[in-house]
């Protein structure tokens, strides 16, 4: 699945999934634009990418800003000249509570980083992306597309249900561009997603249910990887994948087949 001379931009390129896939990504050829908020962690990425012999940049943006957003992809193109993948993956868990305890400010804040993130992500590549093809990764979740058991995650799951129906709305308007757009949903992954996270009375909120071998019938108590779901993300990156568009994949061990 070799990517030489591709150049991918990644989202929340500093830790978890999409510090996975840009450095998998590396190895494989790929010049990476890695943009994130937290420097410290971006230029962690692009040493270790360098390191290995391959190209990168950190770019710090946040992806609800337009004008950040804009400003990355331009230095993106400044910098190589051309945009082939755009791996949406920057996101936040936000607060989970009760809709009642959840303050208008809140939602917007989780609604405007995954989901309007994505929308200007994808709004500001494509242009680039049509000039010679290409593929986007939106990174989703099982919540909000087939699983809806965790009580007070309305606002995560909605944003990412939304990335969902932006994918598929997406997928037959890029198409005769050459331009592939999918969506991973990933179960429960091991990553630092839960340091933004703030639970707020969900055990009172939330059915009790007890599932006594684990939630997830291939591992049983074990998440998946960050690993794993990078070599998916590098598939439907790659020309391996060349004939899909518009899909959902998810990757959760049979997760949300079990507590959807």
């Amino acid at each position: 699945m070799q990517l030489t001379d591709k150049v991918a931009l990644v989202t929340g390129a500093g830790s978890g999934i999409g510090k996975g896939a840009a450095l998998l990504m590396a190895k494989e050829g790929a010049k990476i634009a890695a943009m994130g908020r937290t420097a410290s962690q971006l230029n962690e990425v692009v040493e270790q990418i360098q390191a290995e012999g391959g190209e990168a940049i950190a770019l710090i943006g946040d992806v609800s800003s337009v004008e950040q957003t804009q400003s990355v992809i331009q230095q993106t193109i400044d910098a190589w000249g051309r945009l082939d993948i755009v791996i949406a993956n920057a996101g936040v868990n936000g607060v989970w509570s009760a809709i009642e305890n959840i303050t208008p400010e809140e939602w917007d804040k989780t609604i405007d980083i995954n989901l309007k993130g994505t929308f200007l992500t994808i709004k500001y590549a494509i242009p680039h992306l049509k000039k010679q093809g290409g593929a986007i990764v939106v990174v989703s979740s099982v919540n909000g597309t087939r699983m809806f058991s965790n009580t007070g995650a309305s606002v995560y799951a909605t944003s990412k249900a939304g990335q969902l129906a932006m994918t598929k709305m997406l997928a037959p308007e890029f198409a005769p561009h050459k331009v592939r757009i999918n969506c991973i949903c990933p179960g429960w992954i091991k990553t630092e997603i839960g340091d933004n996270t703030e639970l707020r009375g969900v055990k009172e909120v939330r059915w009790p249910v007890e599932y006594p071998q684990g939630t997830i019938p291939l591992t049983g108590r074990q998440p998946g990887t960050v690993e794993q779901t990078s070599q998916l993300i590098l598939f439907l990156a790659s020309d391996a994948s060349s004939h899909i568009t518009g899909t959902e994949l998810w990757i959760d061990g049979g997760q949300s087949l079990v507590q959807g």
